[in-house]
């Protein structure tokens, strides 16, 4: 097998350093260098095609990234992020139990809501306390002409009419 002699060479946040023997695997790993300055074993194989480019820095803050481009989902959801996802969850999730009344039945979320909850909260703006979600229209989708923060009361009233049980 020809050992290649990476030692110097970037791999995105990774700088190879030196080249490791580890004898009771057989297997060649780098010692690596991190642009944040951590150091890293890496695979040569994982090097050279890619699969890992930096020491994981990179991970966790497109993960906070991701998690806090808004704030709602940073650590423990808002209250308003919290119904977003639920309503995606009812209309897209067959696991969810609530599916059978939203998403079997064909209810959808309007495509800029899918999107991005930026989107949602623009529309919506933040959940007041003491509120939930409506669908004003109980056959219609979630958009932003057929929703509206609603009280307990106001949701009741709102209800689509039950199947009687013969």
């Amino acid at each position: 097998m020809r050992k290649r002699d990476l030692t110097n060479q970037r791999f995105g946040r990774l700088t190879a350093l030196a080249r490791i023997k580890i004898f009771h695997k057989r297997l060649a790993r780098w010692r690596c260098i991190c642009d944040c300055g951590t150091t890293k074993l890496v695979r040569t194989s994982d090097l050279v095609q890619g699969k890992s480019t930096s020491c994981g820095c990179k991970r966790k803050e497109n993960f906070k990234y991701d998690q806090t481009t808004h704030g709602h989902a940073a650590g423990t959801w808002s209250p308003t992020y919290h119904t977003y996802a639920g309503m995606i969850k009812r209309c897209y999730y067959p696991a969810s139990i609530s599916y059978p009344y939203y998403g079997a039945r064909g209810i959808t979320v309007c495509d800029r809501w899918q999107e991005r909850f930026e989107n949602f909260l623009t529309d919506m703006g933040e959940r007041p306390e003491g509120t939930s979600l409506d669908r004003i229209d109980p056959e219609g989708h979630y958009e932003p002409i057929n929703c509206r923060w609603a009280t307990p009361h106001e949701q009741r009233i709102n209800q689509r009419p039950r199947k009687s049980q013969k």
